[in-house]
């Protein structure tokens, strides 16, 4: 009888040291498991801290603009239209600028993958109809000039930007192939068909603009920024009827009004060039410097 209690005895024992021993392993894992989520929330603070500092939750900045278009203050000729846009500006492909005058249309081919900016500009001035209804200033033997809604010389939006695209000297072709009794190819640097832009001075160029209807070596200060495709002959015609020479350099204010009534930038494919009339000056070694575009355009101080 008491072997029988005495081994009831051991059995409750054993029994109780199993459970206590169950019970402090599972404690043991809890405080494990406990220590391993305090440590895990530890390293995660310390992230949040690290990125913190590092500035990890500020905002994204802005991507960076493609074009620069600087603001000048609104003086007299001086139209404030706001800036164009200048994310996401288009440098690919051909868009087709339209300018209406009055002795016919002028259609312009345009380059966005070497000018993006100016291309930019001017779709962004066309939708204001910012040239439409304005007057050509300036005309010389080679050139007529455009783009100032005041007529002046002086007018343009309230911006800038910067140069680009300007004109390199080319040099005639040595191709041996090369038909000998065939008129040489025009090294001019603006050659009968350019379209350019005006300017004050590096980095100052606006709305006014140039078109070239007669091959002309001007200093290469002035981005190119399409080729003209139709109505050259149009400016021909207004470049023959001569200027008032109101500009004392040989230019002036046009004889023949030429007055853009619309001027519109799309994106198709122009119709094919048209040649060249061969009606084209002799091309100068250089003009003198006043008689080059230029656009008397304040800048901001």
């Amino acid at each position: 009888m008491a072997s029988s209690k005495s081994r009831q005895r051991a059995l409750a024992r054993a029994k109780t040291e199993r459970q206590i021993a169950r019970r402090a392993a599972q404690a043991r894992r809890r405080r494990q498991w406990q220590a391993g989520i305090g440590t895990a929330v530890v390293l995660a603070l310390l992230v949040v801290v690290v990125i913190w500092k590092t500035g990890g939750f500020s905002p994204a900045p802005a991507a960076a603009a493609d074009c620069a278009y600087t603001p000048v203050d609104v003086a007299s000729g001086i139209t404030d239209v706001g800036k164009p846009p200048t994310k996401d500006v288009i440098k690919n492909g051909v868009e087709t600028m339209t300018i209406a005058l009055g002795q016919g249309n002028v259609t312009v081919k345009l380059d966005p993958s070497k000018a993006p900016c100016t291309v930019n500009s001017f779709r962004y001035l066309a939708e204001k109809k910012f040239f439409d209804n304005t007057t050509c200033h300036r005309l010389g033997d080679t050139f007529l000039q455009c783009g100032d809604p005041s007529g002046t010389g002086s007018g343009g939006p309230a911006y800038r930007f910067p140069d680009e695209n300007l004109p390199t000297a080319s040099a005639p072709s040595a191709d041996p192939s090369a038909d000998p009794s065939a008129a040489p190819a025009s090294t001019a640097l603006y050659p009968a068909g350019t379209i350019a832009m005006a300017n004050s001075g590096v980095n100052t160029n606006s709305s006014q603009f140039f078109l070239v209807f007669k091959d002309q070596q001007f200093p290469p200060n002035y981005t190119v920024f399409g080729t003209i495709t139709g109505g050259l002959d149009v400016l021909q015609k207004i470049g023959a009827a001569g200027n008032d020479s109101s500009g004392g350099d040989g230019t002036g204010k046009p004889n023949q009004e030429a007055k853009i009534s619309s001027l519109t930038v799309t994106d198709t494919e122009p119709p094919a060039a048209e040649p060249v009339p061969t009606t084209s000056a002799s091309v100068p070694a250089s003009a003198p410097a006043s008689t080059a575009p230029s656009a008397s355009t304040p800048s901001k101080s």
